[in-house]
């Protein structure tokens, strides 16, 4: 845990650019969360399909999210940690998708890394449903987003919370930094809401960690969100931000480097007495074991399991590995319809022509709307809709939520194996 927090710190201070913060205060649930449950693969990254997602919605957090990768053995070698938030790097100040080697989502503006978890999770229900079969849960993983006081405040948040809820995605968990503190000053001064009521009004199960550094009890509480059934789970973590810093759990550590001396206070608290980016052995180790090892093993025996499934089901894994190299595998010069100049219809009328006769040839493509579907014509004629107890179904019901349906559609891309 302080290897994460002093690595972060060490980056921030080299920037003179940065949020030690978070950070510092959260690195125990990170922590916990990557060594203990998080199910990837650091040495084959994005590629393997059935892989946890985590998205870091306080992407502001950044420099520890670049720990994390460093220490788990992804592609984000030491000289890429010195040169955080330099121009061309691989540690940009926001995480950036398709650039760092292990981010899943570019994050930042607050609130749309939760609502692109929505669609993380809405693509692995759907998948689930659509392949897995007896003795063959050939797509079964969790999403796990990281979310702080601002994501929650970002009326983005609300509607995806709202359609999660509502959809009963119970492999949804969200992490929350519960610090009680925002940029400009204590949250009081804007936030006093009940978050605990809010979210179990929309469906979601609610567990409280009163101690941000136990990492037992946050262990534990990741294990019980991941037994229930028929609600996305949000953990509040009750933690101090900056904690360490002479000034901790006040705004003065969210968004400004320590300065030397602030930071030889903080790696004093930790008692860490190692120069500059240290990594020291065992926690090499320890990553290497708890990331690298396990990981690979996890591969090889999903690798196992769809081996036997391609034995089983040839057509359906054939069509599941297409989908996830995104390969368009018919002729769409003879799919679409043909229109002669002068034809005259709307364009919502031709574009409902169009979805019906791909979705006939395509599979993995949805269909959906944000309670406007009478009017575009988005869904797919025939098909079920997509909700509980028929994940199988390819049609969404958004709702009037515009704004999380948008972030939903960048999750359910990002996720890959669906159109």
């Amino acid at each position: 845990v302080n290897a994460i927090r002093t690595l972060s710190l060490d980056m921030i201070q080299k920037a003179n650019s940065g949020h030690p913060g978070l950070p510092m205060g959260a690195a125990p649930m990170a922590y916990t969360l990557w060594t203990k449950h998080l199910k990837v693969n650091p040495s084959t990254s994005r590629n393997w399909a059935d892989r946890d997602r985590f998205i870091l919605s306080a992407g502001h957090g950044s420099a520890m999210l670049y720990s994390l990768l460093h220490l788990s053995g992804y592609n984000l070698p030491m000289d890429e940690i010195k040169n955080f938030r330099q121009w061309d790097s691989l540690t940009p100040g926001h995480p950036e998708v398709l650039h760092t080697d292990g981010i899943e989502a570019t994050t930042g503006p607050l609130g749309q890394g939760i609502a692109m978890s929505v669609g993380f999770a809405m693509a692995e229900a759907h998948l689930g449903a659509t392949y897995n079969k007896d003795n063959f849960n050939i797509v079964d993983h969790y999403t796990y987003a990281l979310c702080g006081d601002g994501d929650l405040m970002e009326g983005i948040s609300q509607e995806a919370v709202s359609l999660a809820g509502h959809l009963k995605l119970d492999k949804l968990i969200v992490l929350y930094d519960s610090n009680d503190i925002s940029l400009d000053g204590p949250l009081d001064k804007s936030f006093s809401e009940d978050v605990k009521g809010r979210f179990e009004a929309t469906g979601w199960q609610h567990i409280l960690v009163k101690d941000g550094n136990d990492l037992e009890a946050i262990s534990n509480a990741i294990e019980e969100a991941k037994k229930e059934t028929g609600k996305p789970t949000i953990i509040e973590i009750k933690t101090i931000i900056g904690f360490g810093a002479e000034l901790q759990g006040t705004n003065k550590v969210h968004g400004a480097p320590l300065g030397p001396e602030g930071v030889a206070v903080a790696k004093k608290s930790y008692g860490w007495d190692y120069p500059e980016f240290t990594v020291p052995e065992e926690v090499k180790a320890r990553f290497n074991e708890d990331m690298i090892v396990k990981g690979q093993q996890a591969e090889a025996e999903w690798n196992e399991l769809f081996a036997s499934y391609k034995e089983a089901y040839p057509e359906l894994a054939a069509q599941f590995e297409a989908s996830f190299k995104d390969e368009v595998t018919v002729d769409l010069e003879k799919a679409l319809p043909v229109y002669e100049v002068g034809d005259s219809s709307a364009s919502r009328i031709t574009s409902k022509e169009a979805i019906q006769e791909l979705a006939k040839v395509m599979p993995n493509l949805w269909g959906g709307s944000a309670d406007l579907s009478s009017s575009n014509n988005t869904m797919i004629a025939g098909e079920k809709d997509f909700e509980p107890g028929s994940y199988e179904g390819r049609n969404i019901w958004f709702g009037v939520r515009e704004f999380a349906m948008a972030a939903a559609m960048n999750g359910i891309s990002l996720h890959g194996g669906t159109r």
